[in-house]
């Protein structure tokens, strides 16, 4: 194999490392590529709002019974579905 197909190939790539990361150092094209930090998006930048008026909203919302979606019902409409469940 000629020299510039094992430097194309990436599984012979995997297998220097080394080379690998000295072309890295190397590359002028690499070193011409603007960077950013970016950070993480896993906390909210919406601020809490802990007022009265959200805390009764809350309140009574968790005070209600809960609904029931009426799948048995449904179930019991469909005979076809005791036989798959």
């Amino acid at each position: 194999m000629s020299t510039t197909a094992t430097r194309l190939n990436p599984f012979v790539l995997m297998l220097d490392p080394e080379a690998v990361i000295s072309a890295m150092e190397s590359s002028a094209n690499l070193r011409g590529i603007r960077s950013r930090i970016c950070r993480p998006l896993d906390k909210p930048l919406i601020p809490k709002i802990y007022d009265a008026a959200a805390r009764e909203y809350d309140a009574v919302i968790e005070a209600e019974d809960f609904m029931d979606s009426g799948s048995e019902l449904y179930c019991e409409a469909q005979p076809a579905l005791h036989h798959v469940h």
